[in-house]
């Protein structure tokens, strides 16, 4: 079996060889690593390549234009080595022992007018524009590896980047045309970008959205059914038109319980996080286990820098005992691995996927 073949079967709750390992290291760790490991690629050090079982395929880009003086939507100057994104939100760097965190602008804060919004320069995107995606995709396949396409903040934190949050929410919650046009021509965008991965032929598409807070959801669910799902169900059928078996991998960070089901009735395949220390995975489990996998659940926040090796260990086996032997669960951390993760529990993390044994 593959890597590819078993991270889909895992994904599918088919029955799985061996459990995936997925992590990403913040600047400060991936110094450790490389000061351990050199140049090896995470496969050779840990000694486990055939837990590494997926590579990302580059995103379209956007239609060449000419460049765009973003500094005129920002009223205050921003600090030297401030970036813009695709869509011109501003992100101040900052200090150096917190290089991946950044101060964010949102150029669309303070229009008042459905004109603003309209004529805001948003990235065009050609989704024919493929053939470097399909190269690449080809290259994954041939190396024994599932294909993904990563477009995480697809529609709702696209908006309120742009807009900033409460501008967005009040729009939202009085129904004004702004929300609309704005969330519209996102997912407009979005579609695209869906479908170009899509033609190229990834196996899996990342796409999420932050609407948990750590407790309790960031809106209510008739604002999301309102607003966000059908916009969701738009890009995920986009999708499935062009490619019906990709697997749809879903990001929310937080408690976002609520939103199950109306994931299950769009298409979505894969639920990400599920932070324990927001939501239960047995409970999850027990009642969406057979129509939802799942991909986390190793707590950041409390396992990663504050357990010992053997409660990384014991945390892995318990949840991939809880999801089976048919999978349903790719057991990672979940989140970003900060500087205060022990070197020890990350080595240990891998560890227990490679000496766990899916029973049955």
């Amino acid at each position: 079996m593959t890597p590819r073949e078993n991270i889909l079967r895992l994904y599918r709750r088919q029955g799985y060889a061996h459990a995936p390992v997925r992590l990403k290291l913040c600047p400060a760790l991936q110094a450790e690593y490389e000061r351990r490991a050199g140049e090896a690629a995470y496969g050779e050090y840990f000694d486990y390549p055939e837990g590494f079982g997926r590579r990302g395929v580059p995103p379209l880009q956007p239609v060449p234009r000419p460049p765009v003086d973003w500094a005129r939507y920002y009223p205050e100057p921003l600090a030297p080595g401030t970036r813009f994104s695709d869509y011109g939100v501003a992100r101040e760097p900052g200090s150096v022992a917190a290089a991946h965190m950044t101060r964010m602008h949102h150029p669309l804060a303070t229009a008042t007018s459905l004109e603003e919004i309209k004529a805001y320069p948003y990235p065009q995107y050609d989704a024919q524009a493929i053939d470097e995606m399909r190269t690449v995709t080809a290259e994954i396949h041939r190396d024994g590896l599932a294909a993904l396409g990563q477009m995480q903040c697809t529609i709702w934190e696209t908006a309120w980047y742009l807009r900033s949050m409460p501008a967005l929410m009040m729009d939202m919650y009085e129904a004004d045309e702004k929300a609309t046009v704005l969330l519209d021509i996102i997912t407009e965008n979005s579609c695209r970008r869906a479908v170009a991965f899509a033609a190229a032929g990834v196996d899996i598409i990342e796409l999420g959205d932050d609407v948990g807070m750590q407790h309790a959801p960031l809106m209510s669910a008739e604002m999301y059914r309102e607003w966000l799902k059908p916009r969701l169900a738009k890009v995920i059928a986009a999708v499935r038109a062009v490619r019906p078996d990709i697997l749809v991998f879903y990001h929310s960070d937080g408690f976002v319980e609520p939103f199950i089901p109306d994931w299950l009735e769009v298409g979505v395949d894969i639920l990400n996080p599920v932070q324990p220390e927001s939501m239960d995975f047995a409970d999850l489990h027990a009642r969406y286990g057979d129509r939802i996998s799942f991909d986390g659940t190793l707590g950041t926040q409390t396992t990663m820098p504050f357990g010992t090796p053997d409660d990384v260990r014991t945390t892995v086996h318990r949840n991939l005992d809880q999801a089976g032997s048919a999978g349903g669960l790719l057991c990672c951390p979940t989140h970003m691995l900060e500087p205060e993760v022990p070197w020890a529990n990350i080595e240990a993390y891998v560890q227990a996927c490679k000496d766990f044994v899916p029973s049955g």
